[in-house]
């Protein structure tokens, strides 16, 4: 029997017993297994509680902002408590909404034209969950975050508040508040009135069982959190079901429409005289997540009866690797037609790597929806629609070309039957992005291109060999050509956030490395050369904010952007930041953290990330702590794998020990890295170049891997990218698997897990089983599983554990080590 198959079996067959000795060993690093939770050094908590800046909410006029100070680090006794895991979804049964999901508190209105923030009159344990404006930005709808339920505040710019009163918002499945097209009154998912909520029988009702015959391979990256069991798909039912009801906040006077049901989406015609309803229908599905369950479409007049049946669509549980389902999908009304739908059709079964000429078509049906729909565009490649224009039948459709990494951008005439591309793309292209467009609404409501003439503001991060340089442009619609009206100063980082009552304002947000970030009121002025040489407008700009430093400590910390080469001339870089206090020529022990990403070529592989003069803030576990304990840090470290998305992971090992050797030894060159006093650590995917790189170099003193994936064979039909099967890729898939390597791991590993970890390629236990396997080798290895923690770390208590052991293990096993 082939050698490879023998050791498959034997790791496999042994991930049961594993599970019953989690903590065995934890003693032998040399650590002490913690006695119960831990907390890192008081500086480090100032930091991690300093105030953080407010969530925003800009009205649609951008004369208004709604702030409201984010709530963050929940106590883990909340992440801990009631919770049900149906079909996709965390479902906090006390309130009917997501589990452990938090808004802001304290909301206030600021005007941008200034003058004192309003505050708005909440109950003082209440968060605001979300924000619906009308129109003309004098009018908002609160979903408010309550302890027993999401309930609902309409308020208005003046500061008037007013509770609807005996209503539950029912914010499952996408669902929540809209303000009709009249923009009078609310389309509301309303919790019906219900008894108790299904409890367990005594015992359950049979074995769980899954039968498969003849199936084709399928994705096996699908959520988690699906429906196990007849109980679990009865509490869906329950508490997914919601009525639809119009509410008019002026009179309080709520009309129901239509029966109770488990709803997807339920949005009115432009003109408001049809309703499109997607509502799922069961049997409920224990194979997929519940945007992929059976569903029903329909219109119905705004009464709530039926018009027509659009589409009858049944579970789409055997959807290609990378493909998708078959039948209409992203089914939506026309906002400058009353009442006429659109939507995508796939031509070549859902199914990516099918040789055909044509891969989607759009689809139309006008009222009263009876007739048959009628084609308007076939796609070369997978498509969709992007956005509709103000005028006219214009849409922008977006087509990707699946293994080039490309992007065709057409503009389409559906009135006049007219199609003609208007730009493409390399999807890696940082430098070469045009962006994507800015949007307005239209007195109905709905969001169309915002439009000057003939050419379409368009906004995006400009990314330069400098780092980010946001702009605003405005693109010709007929020849795609660039007007430059904004872009931020090389020596800030700004960027656009909304037009400010017409297009000669707008807010914006502008920050440096040593000013918080604050939102301005700008106003164009004449046409000017920068400093660049680049054709601009002049700006002038007036406060509407003056938030302060949170966190002073954090301004004496010094970024760099460092660039450098792979061996084989690939261009990389990363940010080099420096300690408090740190003196030129002094080697510091060094973390280097970095996430693997996939491009297609060598002339985007390199392209700078991110801006050396964002305004440091520093949240949850972040390895950037490690500056305020005297080591430098190497973040947003290029890790790029080169190579076409069918075969790059066939040299993803070769090409991760190529990246790292790049960094380090730049690091190393600069004097800035002591090369006997470096540690990795990186998150997910991350987690995974941690383990590789400890197994096949020896660049790294120690090194920590959190959340991630180190046996890719259980997940037979797919990861990432990699879209073929292990059956047909084994070698590939055991390749990037460190388990497979774990004996050649000869640096301490610190493996940080949730207990109850959702992200379907990082299930808990391959942090157990490799642990085992780095263990029984005679590695050195730490394994902390966080209870109640997802795949990111949110409790207080986790955070504050979390940052105690990276500090203490990177103290012991890297800052220390010459100590050793």
């Amino acid at each position: 029997m082939n050698r490879t198959f023998v050791i498959l079996a034997n790791l496999l067959l042994t991930i049961a017993a594993l599970m019953i000795a989690p903590d065995a060993g934890a003693q032998e690093t040399g650590m002490q297994p913690a006695a119960g939770w831990q907390s890192p050094p008081a500086d480090v908590l100032e930091v991690l509680y300093a105030p953080q800046l407010p969530r925003v909410w800009t009205a649609p006029t951008g004369e208004y902002m709604l702030l409201a100070d984010p709530v963050l680090y929940p106590p883990l006794a909340e992440l801990g408590g009631p919770m049900h895991k149906l079909a996709g979804m965390r479902v906090n049964p006390a309130t009917n909404g997501y589990h452990g999901q938090h808004g802001g508190t304290s909301p206030r209105l600021v005007p941008v034209e200034g003058g004192a923030a309003i505050p708005l009159d909440l109950p003082a344990d209440a968060e605001v969950l979300g924000v619906d404006w009308t129109v003309d930005g004098q009018r908002f709808a609160l979903t408010v975050g309550l302890a027993d339920h999401l309930g609902l505040w309409v308020g208005s710019v003046e500061g008037d508040m007013t509770r609807i009163e005996s209503l539950a918002i029912n914010p499952l499945l996408g669902g929540g508040v809209n303000w009709l097209p009249d923009q009078e009154r609310l389309l509301v998912n309303r919790i019906p009135q219900r008894g108790p909520a299904p409890t367990p029988p005594p015992i359950p009702a049979g074995p769980e069982i899954v039968e498969g015959a003849g199936a084709s391979a399928r994705s096996t990256y699908e959520a988690r959190n699906l429906l196990e069991t007849a109980l679990d798909d009865a509490l869906f039912e329950y508490y997914t079901t919601s009525e639809l009801v119009i509410l008019d906040p002026a009179t309080g006077e709520l009309d129901v429409i239509g029966a109770p049901a488990s709803y997807a989406s339920a949005e009115f015609s432009p003109d408001g005289e049809y309703l499109l309803v997607e509502r799922l229908v069961g049997p409920w599905s224990h194979e997929v997540a519940w945007w992929r369950f059976a569903h029903e479409v329909e219109v119905w007049d705004d009464e709530g009866e039926m018009v027509a049946s659009i589409a009858s669509l049944p579970v789409a549980d055997a959807v290609p690797v990378h493909g998708v389902p078959l039948g209409p999908r992203s089914i939506s009304w026309r906002p400058t037609a009353p009442h006429t739908l659109f939507w995508m059709e796939a031509l070549d079964g859902g199914n990516p790597v099918a040789e055909v000429p044509h891969r989607d078509r759009l689809m139309r049906l006008d009222a009263p929806f009876t007739a048959k729909p009628v084609e308007v565009f076939r796609a070369e490649h997978r498509a969709g629609l992007s956005a509709w224009g103000a005028n006219g039948g214009m849409v922008m459709l977006t087509q990707r070309e699946r293994i080039r990494r490309w992007r065709y951008v057409w503009l389409l005439d559906v009135d006049e039957g007219t199609s003609r591309l208007w730009y493409d793309l390399d999807e890696d292209d940082r430098y070469g992005d045009p962006g994507y467009p800015v949007y307005r609404p239209l007195p109905n409501g709905r969001w169309v291109l915002h439009q000057e003439g003939d050419a379409v503001y368009f906004r995006g991060s400009g990314a330069t060999d400098q780092g980010d340089r946001p702009f605003l442009d405005l693109r010709s619609l007929a020849t795609g050509e660039t007007e430059r009206l904004f872009r931020s100063d090389t020596d800030r980082y700004e960027y656009f956030v909304a037009f400010a009552g017409d297009e000669d304002r707008f807010v914006m947000s502008s920050e440096s490395a040593a000013d918080v970030p604050n939102y301005y009121l700008a106003s164009f002025g004449e046409a000017v050369e920068a400093a660049d040489g680049e054709a601009t407008r002049e700006l002038s700009r007036e406060p509407i904010t003056r938030f302060e430093d949170p966190a002073p400590l954090l301004r004496q910390i010094e970024k760099r952007l460092v660039r450098y080469e792979r061996e084989d001339g690939v261009p990389l870089s990363f940010q080099l930041l420096l300690p408090p206090g740190y003196e030129d020529g002094m080697p510091l022990p060094t973390v280097l953290y970095a996430y693997p990403l996939e491009y297609s070529g060598m002339a985007t592989a390199g392209q700078v990330r991110g801006s050396t003069r964002r305004f440091m803030r520093i949240y949850g576990p972040s390895h950037l702590f490690f500056l305020l304990r005297g080591y430098a840090v190497l973040d947003q470290t290029a890790m790029p794998m080169l190579g076409d998305p069918e075969t790059a992971y066939d040299t993803f090992v070769p090409q991760l020990v190529a990246d790292a050797e790049a960094a380090v030894a730049k690091a190393v060159e600069m004097g800035v890295a002591d090369p006997e006093r470096i540690g990795i650590i990186g998150h997910s995917h991350g987690g995974l170049m941690v383990a590789n790189l400890l197994a096949h170099t020896d660049l790294f003193r120690a090194g920590i891997a959190r959340s991630g994936s180190y046996n890719k064979t259980v997940q037979p039909f797919g990861f990432q990218s990699e879209r073929r099967s292990l059956f047909e890729a084994r070698d590939v898939y055991i390749q990037v698997s460190p388990t497979f390597f774990a004996d050649q791991v000869d640096e301490p590993v610190l493996i940080i897990h949730g207990l109850d970890d959702s992200n379907p390629g990082t299930l808990t236990p391959q942090s157990r089983v490799f642990f085992e396997a780095v263990r029984g080798s005679g590695g050195t290895a730490r394994m902390v599983l966080l209870p109640f923690e997802d795949h990111g770390y949110r409790g207080r208590e986790s955070i504050e554990h979390v940052l105690w052991e990276q500090l203490e293990w990177f103290d012991r096993y890297v800052k220390n080590y010459a100590l050793e």
